[in-house]
């Protein structure tokens, strides 16, 4: 019996199983298993044409499309490495993760052209590039390889272009890398975070595990590709045969919601921001939610108030409260009959997950105490691209002979029954009159206010506090809230060194491209 080893052998065996199955939903268009599997081993044939070879970079500049999800495919059935980036990004940072990256070839939209040609602007080497959708706007001075994608669409109804899929070529094996997954870091250019197939199956099949996913679940994605969050609910849904709706943002939230009844959604993975727009609109009730099965978050913890909140907008949904990096993915999630008891926690290590709390020493601390994150699993990726010095400072040497523990760089506590509660990142922490403080904590205490939607808490400089709590806080359309009132609650529900020193009111906080609150924005 075959053993699939490899991301891209879940798509062929759901299209086997399922060939006339939707497998992915864009806006009009939809997809079938059958047409997804054969578009992308014909796009593998373009690009090993193209000159790629085993294990080389390439780059998928799109938004969340049917041709990104065929392109992240091809580019794995051609045995070489996809690296997603944000359709939005800036030629700046696109020009240094194509540098980094080592990227050979480039797929993007004729639309992002004008972007290409400037992060190009100052490459020696030629990358070559295949474009998506009309030409004539593309600058003459870029190499140029063209596929006409309406011809691979044209094509394949035909039975005969069925692909014969060899699952034993040996081209390609699972310590090899599947993905670099880009991620900001505190400081610096973005970290290439190395993924290979093992690490992502791993973390896949945890995940499938515990939300209980099924080839009945359809499931709304939302989230940038770009975003490992985002990601994994396209390759998680080719594993267990379930249809994807993808969206290209989460912008339009009406339509997001529309689209819930209109394609029957069991699953709804979100983020923070998504729910604090949720909260907002007063007219929920006019959307139909019966076929949703769950709703689950990471990236950031949720504020206990809000989880309340999303409780009863949602009594018959499960919430699953998640948090992970994107270093090994996942970490932990809380199981959704403890919500209601533990809404600030983020639960227990998930199936095939092992954490620690460690103290600054490096030795376990007990329950209750804080300390640093750390994790052990298949789900700890390999390291950072072109980055040995900073894989070793967060990826170090376990108990075990070869074994590789990920130092996460966040704060964390454990009650005595081993539920998990996030403190803050280390970076993040604000030390104020000597005491280290949670920004999170402080957080979750201004959002229990009636009219506040979202709130980010960070510390600024200070001549005698050191650092100085400073509050950012939206408010809903309808309430009226002054400083006077945030300080009052904020001295009745915080110990005096953790009451903001400023507080001001913005109509929007800053968001990156994943939808995270920006608080490298706020600082200036």
């Amino acid at each position: 019996m075959f053993l699939p080893t490899l991301v891209q052998h879940y798509l062929s065996l759901s299209a086997q199983r399922s060939p006339e199955k939707a497998a992915l939903i864009c806006e009009h268009d939809r997809i079938t298993y059958f047409q997804l599997d054969l578009s992308s081993t014909q796009l593998a044939h373009v690009l090993k044409n193209s000159g790629i070879k085993r294990q080389d970079r390439v780059i998928v500049f799109m938004d969340n499309s049917i041709e990104s999800v065929i392109s992240l495919y091809g580019i794995l059935k051609a045995n070489a490495v996809f690296v997603i980036v944000n359709g939005s990004i800036k030629p700046k940072k696109l020009a240094y993760m194509i540098q980094d990256s080592g990227a050979r070839v480039i797929m993007t939209h004729t639309s992002k052209a004008n972007i290409l040609a400037s992060a190009l602007s100052n490459f020696e080497h030629e990358i070559k590039i295949i474009w998506q959708g009309p030409h004539q706007d593309i600058p003459k001075e870029l190499a140029l390889i063209s596929i006409g994608w309406d011809s691979i669409f044209s094509s394949i109804q035909d039975n005969s272009m069925r692909p014969k899929i060899n699952f034993n070529s040996g081209a390609c094996l699972d310590l090899d890398l599947a993905a670099l997954i880009y991620t900001s870091g505190s400081t610096g250019e973005p970290k290439g975070v190395m993924s290979t197939h093992f690490n992502m199956i791993s973390a896949a099949r945890s995940i499938i595990h515990y939300l209980e996913n099924t080839e009945d679940d359809v499931i709304l994605n939302v989230l940038p590709l770009s975003f490992d969050y985002g990601l994994y609910q396209v390759l998680m849904t080719m594993m267990f045969g379930g249809t994807v709706v993808l969206e290209k943002s989460f912008l339009y939230i009406h339509k997001i919601l529309e689209r819930i009844a209109q394609e029957r959604v069991t699953g709804f993975p979100i983020v923070p921001t998504i729910l604090a727009m949720l909260l907002k609109l007063q007219d929920l009730k006019k959307y139909d939610f019966g076929s949703l099965r769950y709703i689950s978050n990471t990236g950031a913890a949720l504020p206990v108030e809000h989880i309340r909140k999303l409780r009863n907008l949602f009594p018959g949904v499960k919430i699953f409260s998640m948090f992970g990096l994107t270093e090994c993915k996942r970490v932990c999630y809380l199981p959704p009959e403890e919500i209601d008891t533990r809404p600030a926690s983020v639960g227990k290590a998930m199936p095939n997950c092992e954490v620690f709390i460690f103290d600054e020493a490096g030795n376990e601390v007990k329950p209750g105490e804080i300390g640093e994150l750390v994790i052990r699993g298949s789900n700890v990726m390999r390291g950072y691209w072109n980055a040995p010095e900073l894989t070793a400072k967060y990826y170090r040497p376990g108990r075990f002979p070869g074994e590789i523990l990920l130092y996460s760089g966040d704060y964390f506590r454990q009650d005595s029954e081993g539920f998990l509660y996030f403190i803050g990142r280390k970076d993040e922490m604000i030390k104020s009159k000597g005491e280290r403080l949670s920004a999170k904590e402080i957080e979750n205490v201004i959002c229990e206010m009636d009219g506040v939607a979202e709130t980010a808490v960070i510390g600024v400089p200070d001549e005698i506090l050191g650092q100085a709590v400073k509050a950012f806080i939206t408010i809903d359309g309808s309430s009226i809230i002054s400083q006077n009132d945030v300080l009052k609650y904020c001295k009745e529900n915080l110990e005096p060194f953790a009451i903001p020193k400023y507080i001001e009111f913005v109509e929007e906080l800053p968001k990156t491209a994943h939808g995270k609150i920006d608080k490298k924005a706020l600082a200036g």
